[in-house]
């Protein structure tokens, strides 16, 4: 019980509970809130809490069997801290913009993660210095480009098993997709949007830089520790 308190107490401080104004709550996310105070809905903490559990867990099988979970952030308040999370343990992640067909077109997007490989692989050795300076600057042009789009990607050499998302809303094509090829989503859900369409969804502020690294931090700490054990 006092762990329970003290994470609530946790997800209270990083301001997870603070849902959307009462006009713009989506009807299915009703559910999760407690009240609403000066026009603005507040959620319910202890459902926050019980269903991150039932998330934690989930992401502990991924771990255990070794299983491929891809974050996508593409949103600005989170993307640099998610992205320098992912890249301290090596996890893929898509924080610039969703390339489409990430899921749904996946030959041709891992393509593209090879080429931007080797194009890397070649820089490194030399390979460019043969180019004059003007075709060098257009090769560095190119992988640029390919490394904002692809860059997270490049240990992601198959589906991944499931997908975490930090805004349903801001990233639909990405939840789109992993409908389409029957890939679990685990996102948190603010009371603007419509929790159904996400499999292991988590009641919470996702307007708050606060409240999405508290949980975040959760799922990369369970998912990484139980790929360790």
């Amino acid at each position: 019980m006092l762990d329970t308190d003290r994470r609530i107490k946790e997800l209270f401080d990083a301001k997870a509970h603070l849902g959307h104004k009462t006009s713009r709550v989506h009807p299915k996310a009703k559910k999760y809130i407690y009240t609403i105070e000066n026009g603005v809905s507040i959620i319910d903490l202890t459902k926050t809490l019980d269903l991150l559990n039932k998330t934690l867990q989930f992401v502990q099988q991924l771990g255990k069997q070794n299983k491929v979970l891809l974050m996508v952030a593409t949103k600005k308040i989170a993307a640099s801290q998610i992205q320098a999370l992912c890249q301290k343990y090596s996890i893929p992640y898509v924080t610039s913009k969703w390339p489409a067909g990430l899921l749904t077109n996946f030959e041709t997007i891992t393509k593209n993660i090879k080429k931007l490989t080797q194009m890397k692989k070649d820089r490194e050795e030399g390979a460019w210095n043969k180019f004059v300076k003007h075709d060098r600057f257009k090769l560095e042009k190119e992988l640029i480009k390919l490394e904002k789009a692809y860059g997270g990607l490049l240990k992601l050499d198959k589906y991944p098993d499931a997908i975490f998302i930090v805004d349903v809303k801001k990233d639909k094509n990405s939840v789109n997709e992993a409908h389409k090829k029957n890939i679990p989503v685990v996102a948190i859900i603010d009371t603007n949007v419509d929790p159904d369409l996400v499999d292991y969804p988590i009641p919470a502020n996702d307007d708050s830089l606060s409240s999405i690294e508290y949980i975040v931090n959760q799922i990369v700490e369970a998912y990484i520790k139980a790929k360790k054990d």
